[in-house]
């Protein structure tokens, strides 16, 4: 088991939930809950493999992933901000719904053929920085690289600029923002267009990039769900976002890794210096348990981010979840 490896897998990995978990800290941002996470990246991850396979060209299928997911955010949109109705029931509701659409329209796609996958490289002299050359910038995927940019894009956006401030304003305290002339209803659509979008993105990552050459209704593996925990443990902050989407890409090549017949540590030379029986393969049962620990862990964020003094704490906006109705008081 080299640890470089799966530092760098976890850095692959963690891009799709770092492209998900932002998109939705955006929608949250701007006071809506969105739970299809994982329907929009399997509607995503769907159309960027059939349209990579149709056209021959990857970044097509990237275009019209980002734009699909995006499109059938605006439905949830459309119910929590125009209807007004419970967000947590229509978000649960997007997720079955991109699901069920992207098996149906994705049928046969696990047996289409080969793929045009999106490239992967090195960056020449950064690879030579010890230990961080090896593990970030060695034959990466471009989506990879294209993490590493919006991570600080995302914050300087947030917190730097007036849009930024208003998506601030829409999510504290929509009734002042709306004193102020910020149209609070056109901002939330489109911030939860965005995070349908990199959502989309996320899935186009999965299927052209990272885990790259096929479709099922079990591309995602949960990572939607999983991104949406990671929101509320970032925070609301996308540099906290982009260390627990890292650590989450280790974690999963780690519990794969540390499942076969025996646990390697390194070596020098010819000379192994740690390698022994892994009790983990020869009790199945723990391979199962290991497996669990990224989804509880999931749940319980999300059941402690659910109680209103502790999200307060978290420093979560003030008008999440609540719809915002012109003239009322309050929120």
């Amino acid at each position: 088991m080299d640890f470089i490896i799966i530092l760098q897998a976890g850095v692959a990995t963690g891009t799709i939930l770092l492209f998900a978990t932002i998109g939705e800290l955006f929608a949250e941002r701007s006071g809506v809950l969105n739970l299809g996470v994982e329907g929009m990246m399997l509607i995503g991850a769907m159309f960027a493999f059939k349209i990579a396979i149709a056209t021959g060209n990857p970044w097509l299928g990237v275009l019209v992933a980002i734009l699909a997911a995006g499109l059938i955010s605006q439905i949830h949109a459309f119910i929590t901000i125009t209807l007004q109705a419970d967000q947590v029931v229509s978000g649960l509701s997007l997720t079955f719904l991109g699901a069920g659409i992207s098996v149906v329209l994705g049928e046969g796609l696990s047996k289409a053929g080969t793929v045009s996958l999106l490239p992967q490289f090195s960056i020449p002299l950064l690879t030579k920085i010890p230990l961080i050359g090896p593990v970030f910038f060695t034959e990466q995927s471009i989506m990879v690289y294209i993490g590493y940019l919006f991570i600080p894009l995302a914050w300087f956006y947030i917190n730097r600029t007036r849009p930024g401030m208003h998506l601030r304003a829409v999510g504290e305290f929509p009734a002042a923002a709306d004193a102020l002339g910020i149209n609070v209803y056109r901002l939330r659509y489109f911030y939860v267009f965005v995070g349908g979008a990199l959502a989309g993105l996320a899935g186009a990552t999965i299927s052209l990039a990272i885990s790259p050459g096929w479709f099922s209704e079990l591309t995602t593996a949960g990572m939607g769900w999983i991104a949406v925990g990671l929101v509320i443990f970032a925070q609301w902050n996308p540099i906290r976002a982009a260390f627990g989407a890292y650590a989450f890409g280790a974690l999963r090549r780690l519990i794969l890794d540390i499942q076969g017949p025996t646990v390697f540590i390194g070596a020098i030379g010819n000379f192994t210096f740690l390698e022994m029986r892994n009790p983990f393969y020869y009790n199945p049962y723990w391979g199962f348990f290991l497996q669990m620990l990224p989804y509880a862990f999931t749940i319980i964020v999300l059941v402690i981010g659910s109680r209103e003094a502790m999200r307060k704490r978290l420093g979560a906006p003030a008008a999440l979840g609540n719809p915002y109705i012109r003239g009322e008081r309050g929120l």
